[in-house]
């Protein structure tokens, strides 16, 4: 792109939400260790089980979820994007056959939340968005949420989701250019002040300008990636990296691979003279014994959906994605991208060991989402306090 940035636009970019006082960004990173809810927008949430549970991919109970998670003073909520077939992973409970759109859902949750911050999954490569499009509803949400409405940007890592859209797979690092040369553009019309016209790659704009501005600089910027193109990214734009183990679901396991893994990150932002703060997706499975976890745990796996399962496991292995090396195909049928099992002083115990693995927090999830986050609030939340790892 060829254009020149006045000296007031450059100030404006190199304060980002984290760095402004009193942003809610700002506020949330006070936390010494982020605690956020990955909410089950699709059907079966995290696990292809047909274990009786209340979880449900409808707006009202992911609707009560935020509320409950903003009442126990979780920092973040965000949801999955996807776009499967007729049926989605079949089996059974027709595993992900149903799903809000997490751009939709994360918008309308701002009518309704005050302090929670509320991230938008959203593939920006499919069909014809502009990042004029994206800039515009992106400023109306911040005005919206107070400056509470962050973007998970997403790229596909399936071929069947770029033909629904008439074209074939991009090739993964171009796709990252092309995320590259998009969040410019963005940056560029939340910073301006004036009419911008700009010449890329991949994207053009004349004379364009969007308001309201961003109210703290511009929106919080999320992404997801365990490839070197993924972190280059991430060191560059993003806030917060949503990150994955390394070496499977196996909780110690992951625990050993972690630190090298966080630290490779960590140490890319600092090259740029940026803090990149990393967040990892732990299930949850919680009891007031170990003995009552695991009979849990073995419950889940033991009604398992072996259809929704091995179609499940066969799509993770088909992608172009780094985010489930290492996983094990009974590991799905839990879910999450690491799992902790346990008592709550266990439970707690293995986050503050995740935070001495270089993780600055955690998106949860749980089997039955409803019950488990609240037991989670009562029996977890206190513990994670006493150690310091919450205010």
């Amino acid at each position: 792109m060829n254009r020149h940035l006045s000296g007031a636009e450059r100030a404006t970019r190199a304060r980002t939400p984290a760095e402004i006082p009193g942003s809610p960004l700002y506020e949330v990173l006070k936390q010494p260790f982020l605690l956020g809810l990955f909410l089950p927008i699709q059907s079966g949430g995290w696990s292809p089980s047909t274990l009786p549970r209340t979880t449900d991919w409808h707006f009202e109970y992911n609707k009560a979820l935020t509320l409950k998670a903003e009442a126990l003073g979780l920092d973040l909520v965000f949801g999955l994007a996807e776009w499967n077939q007729k049926g989605g992973y079949g089996g059974e409970i027709g595993y992900r056959a149903n799903s809000l759109d997490p751009f939709i859902t994360t918008a309308a949750l701002g009518a309704v939340t005050s302090r929670i911050l509320l991230i938008s999954t959203l593939h920006i490569l499919y069909g014809p968005w502009h990042p004029l499009h994206l800039a515009r509803f992106g400023a109306t949400l911040d005005s919206i949420t107070g400056g509470r409405w962050g973007l998970n940007m997403v790229t596909g890592n399936q071929d069947s989701y770029a033909r629904m859209f008439g074209s074939p797979q991009i090739e993964h690092d171009t796709r990252y250019r092309m995320a590259e040369e998009f969040i410019d553009f963005l940056k560029a019309y939340w910073s301006s002040e004036d009419n911008i016209t700009l010449t890329g790659e991949f994207w053009s704009t004349e004379q364009a300008y969007i308001s309201p501005q961003p109210k703290y600089g511009r929106p919080l910027l999320v992404n997801a990636t365990g490839s070197a193109a993924g972190i280059e990214y991430a060191a560059r734009h993003s806030d917060l990296v949503f990150i994955t183990s390394p070496a499977g679901a196996e909780i110690e396991a992951s625990l050993a691979a972690l630190p090298a893994h966080t630290a490779k990150i960590r140490a890319a932002a600092a090259a740029r003279n940026r803090t990149l703060r990393t967040l990892i997706n732990p299930m949850v499975i919680c009891r007031p014994t170990e003995r009552e976890a695991w009979e849990y745990h073995d419950a889940i796996v033991a009604a398992q959906d072996h259809v929704a399962v091995d179609n499940f496991f066969a799509s993770l292995k088909k992608r172009d994605s780094q985010a489930f090396l290492g996983h094990q195909r009974d590991q799905k049928a839990v879910g999450g991208n690491i799992q902790l099992v346990g008592d709550p002083a266990q439970i707690a115990r293995y986050l503050q060991r995740l935070k001495a693995a270089g993780c600055d927090g955690a998106q949860l999830t749980f089997y039955d989402f409803e019950p488990d986050l609240a037991y989670f609030g009562e029996a977890v939340l206190p513990l994670l306090k006493d150690a310091g790892l919450r205010r």
